[in-house]
């Protein structure tokens, strides 16, 4: 199992990014999947989570508030999170897993840094 996480960078305050999530090795519609982050000293939290197939039912980390958007293309076997208003605190590394997430499945990640 891999996941490959792509598209994080360096945005303004307020700004969008939208992150992205190859997965092989694994059957990808039919696991709930998930995007964690890592701040610098902290520890790794949950961001969303979205269910398997038709991935109709998705939950969020409350600090998100309206502000991300999880979704998948069993397809093309891709999570994406679409995050807009980005604000300082969520600098950090995000990844994504299947759930409950398995240690040996973490990727590198991809760095969100928001910053003027």
């Amino acid at each position: 199992v891999q996941f490959v996480e792509s598209g994080g960078g360096l945005v303004q305050p307020g700004g969008s990014l939208r992150l992205s999530c190859v997965a092989s090795g694994l059957s990808f519609s039919s696991y709930v999947m998930t995007w964690y982050r890592q701040a610098p000293g902290k520890e790794r939290e949950l961001v969303a989570m979205i269910s398997p197939f038709s991935g109709s039912s998705i939950n969020y980390g409350d600090f998100v508030k309206g502000r991300f958007t999880v979704s998948r293309d069993n397809t093309k076997k891709t999570l994406y999170l679409q995050m807009n208003s980005l604000k300082p605190e969520d600098t950090a590394v995000y990844y994504c897993n299947r759930y409950p997430p398995r240690g040996e499945d973490w990727g590198q990640g991809t760095q969100v840094t928001v910053s003027s």
